[in-house]
């Protein structure tokens, strides 16, 4: 049986490394919606019923945490971020382009 588009989301999301960053974007394109960007994000907003789910991992497309505010206090993503090693200023992952896992180049 196929999982729902929200599993998909989800199963690629536990995939992302500790220290890394991916974007909603990367995510869709990866499971073949590249359009679907913002269904991901809605994946994510819906996440937190999901602690398995890594979802302080997934930024948009120029590593700002947009969001943020669907965690339990406005500083949490950063927060966790941060105590993965992640740097953050100003809402954006700091070295974005270097902490990037692409889910396209890493799971093929």
């Amino acid at each position: 049986m196929k999982n729902n588009f929200f599993e998909d989301v989800y199963e690629v999301v536990c995939l992302i490394p500790k220290g890394r960053v991916t974007s909603y974007g990367a995510i869709a394109k990866y499971l073949g919606s590249k359009m679907s960007a913002r269904m991901v994000g809605w994946a994510m907003n819906a996440a937190h019923t999901r602690p398995e789910v890594p979802a302080h991992r997934v930024v948009n497309r120029s590593g700002l945490l947009t969001g943020k505010h669907h965690f339990g206090t406005p500083t949490a993503m950063q927060e966790a971020l941060q105590a993965e090693g992640v740097q953050v200023v100003d809402d954006r992952v700091v070295n974005f382009k270097e902490l990037f896992w692409d889910p396209q180049q890493e799971l093929g």
